[in-house]
């Protein structure tokens, strides 16, 4: 792919010299924006002020001693800028360098190198469109309806059902006509396998009445639909696309996936082009396609609430107190919108449309975390960017709502939204919490787990050892409290060992409480343990207090796509272990209908 270059800061002979031994924040003039440059020997050593794992900014680091590392306002991640390696977490990212020049007057150059914008290729002019030849229907949550002329295309459909075990529900009440309107969709786009995107009660719902409709999804290094044989879900025209390549749907209409830099295995968005006119949806990238974006397009779309973490809402001990949550979720929330802003103002879309945020954390159980993580409002970010870009259209869409975008881009007076019929129930009020949480229950009688050796045998089918961290896991009932006969077991993966108590060795310690029934769902059906985390399913506590990126990761992204062989497993129980091994609990004891 053709790349090219960029200056993006430049010194004169004075302020080069002026550069003093260790880490220097230097700002551009030109744009506002700032670089970092680390002085050791006199060589030199730059990158962005921006940290890769989710863009926040670095400071100076009152706990360096050695004048090499800067930490990040967002979530105080610490980089050593002398060899580009963030310390904490350990073993995560190395940040991006730019290129120093050095000028004939002794000046300097930062340069940075940018991929070519692939979108360029064979540029369409924009054609006139007619009144009602291309509108956008918000359903729900991230999921938008295209009819870009004779073709209707859908974005991440979840109509129906949780989302992350049974701790997201949809906020917005989807047409009644939703699933009609999936069944019939010409083209569907799924941005990537997250649960409130990748929604399978909704794509089985789809799987019985078209099977055969085409879906299409990033060339992932994990594939999105991962999952689907082991679902049950009969789909069978699924296609998975190289990134940044035009895929030609007809004569007017093509579209093409791009990759999240921040999280390549698993994030993209996409571009939809009907007759020059281009629509974007950034979805929930964080730092989409090298923060390489088309500007000026005729809508554009991204998330916008925050909340889809399990932190800090779930951490106890230290400082984790609700007064510290509280403040820390606020200020998140705040930078996260006036990023948005900042980012809709630089890249001007004609339109902009703020989604992928409409969830609810609905369960009774879940109460606390919906009283305590509080989410962005999409009004308020329209506000703040009508306020910083006026001449940039927004709109806060309803179940049902139409935008057109032919009358949108003639005059923005014309009334080119048209809201749901009024009496709309636009707000969920009823969701079938007892189907899905009896379903997620039913594994916590399933036969393997009468057998303590089910531990030993997940975790090294998981495959996660030599790091040095001790986690123990709780199961627990609804309200986090250990279940007298559930099952509480250490593991120590720097040799994947489950010793009785810690080790003497100094080492970093975890304590994870899940709810057994979701816990044993994970464990029984080999899935991520996203349902945990992100799904507020868990309780956690952490000594000392860092987060351990190498071990998230995995088991949030990492774990073998081939799910655990529970057969085998049961046959070398009864043919080796099941006359000496210890008793583990009787899980008959524990019933499913107790704990839902």
């Amino acid at each position: 792919m053709t790349q090219s270059s960029k200056t993006v800061l430049s010194l004169d002979s004075e302020a080069v010299f002026s550069l003093k031994d260790g880490i220097n924040f230097k700002k551009s003039p030109d744009d506002g924006k700032c670089y970092i440059i680390y002085k050791e020997n006199g060589e030199l050593k730059a990158c962005k002020n921006q940290c890769k794992h989710q863009g926040g900014l670095f400071i100076k680091d009152i706990e360096d001693l050695d004048g090499r590392t800067v930490q990040c306002t967002k979530h105080y991640w610490k980089l050593n800028v002398s060899t580009m390696q963030y310390v904490n977490p350990p073993d995560s990212f190395t940040q991006d360098e730019l290129d120093v020049v050095m000028t004939d007057e002794g000046g300097l150059q930062l340069v940075e190198v940018i991929v070519w914008d692939p979108w360029l290729a064979d540029p369409q002019d924009p054609q006139e469109l007619q009144e009602g030849e291309v509108t956008v229907t918000y359903l729900t949550h991230a999921c938008m309806e295209l009819q870009l002329g004779g073709k209707k295309m859908i974005f991440d459909p979840w109509l129906t059902g949780p989302a992350f075990a049974r701790g997201w529900w949809l906020l917005h009440e989807p047409p009644a006509d939703s699933m009609e309107r999936l069944c019939m969709a010409d083209l569907i786009y799924i941005s990537h396998m997250h649960s409130d995107h990748l929604s399978y009660p909704t794509l089985k719902s789809l799987s019985a009445t078209r099977p055969d409709v085409p879906i299409y999804v990033g060339d992932t290094s994990r594939p999105v639909f991962w999952m689907l044989e082991k679902r049950q879900v009969q789909l069978t025209n699924i296609n998975v696309v190289p990134f940044g390549i035009w895929q030609n749907i007809d004569e007017h209409l093509r579209f093409m996936i791009l990759k999240d830099e921040v999280h390549p295995e698993l994030d993209t968005c996409i571009i939809v082009e009907y007759k020059g006119h281009m629509i974007l949806n950034t979805v929930d990238c964080t730092r989409p396609n090298y923060g390489r974006l088309p500007h000026n397009v005729d809508l554009m779309m991204s998330d916008f609430a925050g909340g889809a973490s399990g932190f800090p809402m779930t951490f106890s001990g230290g400082k984790y107190t609700e007064s510290w949550k509280a403040d820390f979720i606020k200020n998140e929330r705040k930078k996260l919108m006036n990023y948005k802003a900042q980012l809709v103002k630089s890249l001007q879309p004609k339109i902009y449309c703020p989604f992928a945020g409409y969830f609810v954390e609905a369960h009774p159980s879940d109460r606390y975390i919906k009283e305590t993580n509080t989410k962005n409002k999409a009004e308020e970010l329209n506000a703040l960017i009508k306020k910083s870009a006026p001449g940039i259209t927004t709109w806060t869409p309803k179940p049902g709502a139409v935008l057109d975008l032919a009358l949108a881009l003639m005059s923005p007076s014309r009334k080119a939204i048209t809201d749901p019929p009024s009496g709309t129930n636009i707000y969920k009020d009823s969701w079938d919490f007892d189907l899905y949480v009896d379903e997620l229950n039913r594994a916590i009688t399933a036969e393997i787990f009468k057998h303590k050796s089910w531990i030993q045998f997940y975790y090294i089918w998981a495959g996660f050892k030599n790091y040095n961290l001790v986690v123990r896991v709780i199961e627990t009932d609804e309200d986090f409290i250990p279940i007298d006969n559930g099952y509480n077991y250490l593991v120590d993966f720097m040799d994947l060992s489950f010793p009785t108590q810690r080790p003497t060795r100094e080492h970093p310690y975890e304590e994870i409480k899940n709810r057994i029934g979701v816990m044993r769902h994970v464990v029984k059906n080999g899935l991520l343990w996203d349902d945990l985390y992100i799904g507020f399913q868990n309780r956690l506590s952490r000594e000392p207090d860092v987060y351990h990126h190498r071990f998230w990761n995995h088991f949030q992204t990492e774990l073998p796509v081939a799910g655990p062989d529970w057969d085998l497993f049961l046959q070398q129980v009864s043919s080796y272990q099941r006359s000496a091994e210890p008793q583990g609990i009787q899980t008959e004891s524990v019933s499913a209908s107790t704990l839902s």
